[in-house]
């Protein structure tokens, strides 16, 4: 299970905390480690705060961007510290390695998602992810180095890893289930493709989208869906799209005849 855990920085600043980050990881028997657009290098300091796991640090990857970073992933997990205007799905570290559990068993890559030291994830990196967990924190004191929260959720992985029942798809769904989960590359283009239909069919208005896409953006994530759905939603877009680049000819077509003889008459 934990060969296929990935966790991902994100903008981090100080070069320590990919160390201590690396440290932790190590601990734990995680080792796929992903710096996106990072501010701090990799230094002496993230090497000696590494102590002993510098093996992480040299086979980490740098990426431009999140969506680079968890394209090859099934389940993406962001951390968050605070409440949404928009509420996602939400779950505890023992919950999240529950859902890293079952999504491994079933063939998935999983990315665990870290934010900004001073700032943590934004919304729109935040809207990229299937579900979000939280750390119970003390409330008085509830500011969690980055490292420490690498810990966290890296020890509820390596527990759900050595429980002894393994978790297969019939846990969640009641049966073996026949498909993998979309990556997350696939997810993104379907909302692409998504997003495009309804400006087609006049449904988004794209100088005033509101929250809509936000709204359907949630609820595809929350379903999960598989790489046979996914192909099925983008047939049923291509087919709309169709329908409506016809419907769209025949208006015109019959405003120009509507038109011409007018000019006929006239």
């Amino acid at each position: 299970m934990l060969d296929q855990i990935k966790i991902v920085l994100v903008n981090t600043t100080h070069s320590g905390n990919i160390g201590a980050a690396a440290r932790a990881m190590k601990n734990m028997g995680v080792t796929q480690l992903v710096l996106v657009d990072p501010i701090a290098e990799i230094d002496g300091d993230a090497i000696v705060r590494a102590s002993g796991a510098s093996e992480i640090l040299d086979s980490c990857i740098t990426v431009a961007s999140l969506d680079e970073a968890v394209a090859d992933c099934g389940l993406v997990i962001g951390t968050s510290a605070r409440g949404r205007h928009i509420p996602w799905p939400l779950c505890s570290p023992r919950e999240c390695a529950d859902k890293a559990k079952t999504a491994v068993a079933n063939h998935n890559r999983v990315a665990l998602v870290f934010g900004r030291e001073s700032r943590g994830l934004t919304n729109e990196e935040l809207h990229k992810c299937n579900a979000h967990v939280h750390i119970p924190t003390n409330p008085d004191f509830s500011s969690l180095n980055i490292a420490a929260a690498v810990q966290v959720l890296c020890y509820e992985m390596r527990l759900a890893s050595l429980e002894e029942e393994t978790v297969t798809s019939s846990n969640t769904w009641g049966v073996e289930w026949d498909y993998e989960l979309a990556k997350h590359d696939d997810m993104e283009r379907f909302f692409d493709h998504l997003k495009q239909s309804l400006v087609d069919i006049d449904f988004l208005d794209p100088n005033t989208p509101k929250q809509l896409m936000t709204r359907l953006r949630r609820m595809f994530q929350r379903t999960a869906l598989d790489t046979m759905e996914v192909s099925m939603m983008r047939g049923i877009l291509a087919a709309v799209q169709r329908k409506a680049t016809i419907a769209n000819d025949s208006a015109i077509k019959q405003q120009t005849d509507t038109q011409t003889d007018k000019q006929k008459k006239g």
